[in-house]
């Protein structure tokens, strides 16, 4: 990583008032004091919203895609070229969309053309962090276990910069419900020094809270159709 790679650092925290404040906020959840039982309760909240949040998404009509997806590529291109003062070299982390989620190919073309590494997470072992291979135009796609395109093994590892995550469901203190796996939390806490972390998602699966436990890590930034929801960078 360049000796500036402060520009991509954000501030993590966790959100924990007082014991009392779940009276006061019915939403409330303290991170840092989960039991089993509390555990469960969240965990099948979360299915059942990962459940509710993918059938909304799969309803949107092809125009209401187009038109998310087209407002939300502008949205990250401009993101990414105000935090980077030179984008060559940089090296980023997109994703292959599945299920759904907003399709920034036509965008990671764009910045493969303009210089930037671009890679891809790919699952190499099972419950362990994800890697990074270097994807181009030109990279011819394997599937994985999910069926999920990624690159060939062969293809070189670099560690990101700069992380895009699609998002399931957000939070405007940028919590991230995803897909279930764990394997994102379990990358971010491995990676030093921490990349940029940005969610990319559509307006429509904001959400109260997802009741953070201790292993959720906030994003820096969430991006949507809307523009910049919330950007601890600046904090």
């Amino acid at each position: 990583m360049s000796d500036d790679s402060e520009k991509f650092q954000g501030t993590g925290r966790f959100s924990s008032p007082p014991c009392l404040a779940a009276e006061i906020a019915p939403d409330y959840f303290d991170p840092l004091a989960v039991d089993p039982e509390q555990a469960r309760d969240v965990a099948r909240w979360r299915k059942a919203e990962r459940v509710r949040l993918g059938k909304a998404r799969a309803s949107m009509s092809v125009e209401e895609r187009s038109a998310a997806t087209g407002m939300l590529t502008e949205c990250v291109r401009t993101a990414l070229y105000d935090r980077c003062c030179d984008v060559r070299g940089v090296v980023l982390s997109f994703y292959w969309p599945i299920r759904g989620e907003p399709d920034l190919r036509p965008l990671m073309r764009e910045l493969h053309g303009a210089g930037m590494n671009i890679v891809l997470p790919v699952v190499e072992t099972r419950a362990a962090p994800l890697v990074f291979r270097l994807w181009t135009p030109e990279t011819r796609m394997l599937r994985d276990q999910w069926q999920i395109p990624v690159p060939p093994p062969d293809a070189p590892g670099l560690v990101p910069e700069i992380v895009l995550a699609p998002l399931v469901g957000w939070t405007d203190n940028g919590y991230r419900l995803g897909n279930g796996g764990g394997y994102f939390d379990r990358t971010l806490a491995a990676l030093t020094p921490r990349p940029l972390l940005i969610g990319i998602g559509f307006e429509s699966a904001r959400l109260p809270t997802i009741y953070p436990q201790p292993h959720d890590i906030p994003l820096d930034l969430i991006l949507t159709e809307a523009g910049e929801r919330c950007n601890h960078t600046n904090e």
